[in-house]
C-alpha cells in the first residue's frame, strides 16, 4: 500500500472515531452489562413507569 494512501486511511479513520456519533455509540456500549439491563437493582424496567402505576394502584 502506497504510503500516502496508508497516512490518508489513518486520517479518515481518526475523524471517524472522534465523530459525536462514535463517541456516543462507545458510550451506549460501556453502560452496563446486558445482565444489569436486564434485572436493574429497583426491578422494574422503567422506574418511574412502576412508580407510577403503585400510585396508581394504591388509590
Amino acid at each position: 500500500m502506497p504510503t500516502e494512501l496508508a497516512v490518508l486511511l489513518v486520517g479518515v479513520a481518526a475523524r471517524q472515531a472522534a465523530s459525536p456519533t462514535a463517541r456516543a455509540q462507545a458510550r451506549l456500549a460501556l453502560v452496563a452489562p446486558v445482565e444489569q439491563l436486564l434485572a436493574p437493582a429497583h426491578g422494574a424496567f422503567h422506574g418511574l413507569a412502576a412508580a407510577a402505576l403503585i400510585r396508581w394502584q394504591k388509590e
